[in-house]
């Protein structure tokens, strides 16, 4: 059995494996004033083009987002994320646990579009409702789709226009910014948001995620936030050389690049053979459409997510593939694609 449920199945990459064992027993500062994570911070902004950010390295994705938008907004304030967003389906209420609102939107693609926020802007326009300050948005989208260049523009200029922050879950930012459909870069991010996140969790490190803070207003006090509600790790260090082997060359992009791959082979064979696709998802994470009668052939030898039921007949599923997916087990599934009838 092969699994294709998640981008995390796996460890981590060999490399940062190597060198948090040749580093073990090296002394170091903690709580993230270490000079593995010092550094890696110093490579981000380099990478980002952009010196005047703040960058804090945290455990996991629902943690950072928890963390930065608690942080960030007052106590009337409220969020608007998708059906779809992490923060609203699959976070355990963490957001609304922190006291904020997180008001859900409608759409077909999984993202959010400027006259999405306007509309609910006219619909929460009294303190009588939550106040929406916040709009949330997910690089690569939780179905698989990508925000370009045009449509992020729109988002920065209808926020500026409205006075709303924006702010990016990047959990899968690596297979956004590999996919062949994407015109976005690293430099563009800083421009474009006000605060986001580079995943590692679910592109090669062991787990953690780097938050970038872009407007002068969210930084100060964040580590007074950070560390009262539990986010910062002792032994930072583990975090920090994590991001400084992902970033020092091109590993982050390259192992991104060969998940996006591995997941097109996917898609090219269930199109090939005449499946039908829920979403058209040019990232790591493919969506076909599969009969019920063929889910339990599938299944004797994949583990894969169930999405919804389409039709009384047909199921849609999730194949996830990851930096660590060979190609030898992607063949082999592109095989059994074409023999299971």
């Amino acid at each position: 059995m092969y699994s294709f449920k998640s981008d995390y199945s796996e460890g981590c990459h060999p490399r940062i494996l190597k060198t948090m064992v040749s580093s073990n027993l090296l002394q170091s500062d903690g709580y993230g004033l270490d000079i593995y994570s010092q550094e890696a911070i110093k490579i981000l902004k380099q990478r980002l083009n952009y010196e005047n950010i703040d960058i804090h390295f945290i455990s996991g994705g629902t943690q950072t987002n928890l963390l930065a938008i608690a942080t960030f907004l007052r106590a009337h304030e409220a969020v608007l994320a998708t059906y779809e967003g992490h923060i609203y389906a699959d976070e355990c209420g963490s957001i609304e646990a922190t006291g904020h609102k997180v008001v859900p939107v409608h759409s077909d693609n999984g993202k959010i579009s400027a006259a999405m926020i306007e509309k609910a802007l006219i619909d929460h326009s009294d303190p009588f409702d939550v106040k929406i300050k916040l709009i949330y948005i997910s690089n690569v989208s939780e179905v698989g789709t990508i925000y370009t260049k045009k449509e992020l523009q729109e988002l920065r200029t209808c926020c500026d226009k409205n006075d709303l922050l924006l702010f990016m879950d990047g959990a899968r930012l690596g297979s956004a910014l590999t996919s062949t459909i994407n015109d976005v870069s690293f430099i563009d991010l800083c421009h474009f948001f006000d605060a986001f996140y580079i995943g590692g969790t679910k592109n090669g490190a062991l787990f953690g995620e780097a938050l970038v803070i872009v407007k002068d207003d969210l930084k100060p006090d964040f580590r007074y936030a950070y560390k009262q509600r539990g986010a910062m790790l002792a032994k930072g260090r583990l975090l920090g050389i994590q991001f400084y082997e992902l970033f020092k060359d091109k590993l982050y992009l390259d192992l991104a690049n060969h998940a996006n791959k591995m997941a097109m082979i996917i898609k090219e064979a269930f199109l090939k053979n005449n499946y039908r696709l829920l979403y058209d998802s040019y990232s790591n994470l493919q969506f076909p459409i599969i009969p019920n009668h063929l889910l339990s052939k599938f299944s004797e030898k994949y583990y894969f997510n169930i999405i919804k039921k389409v039709d009384d007949n047909n199921t849609a599923v999730r194949f996830v593939t990851s930096w660590a997916t060979t190609e030898e087990i992607v063949k082999e599934l592109v095989n059994d694609i074409s023999l299971i009838k």
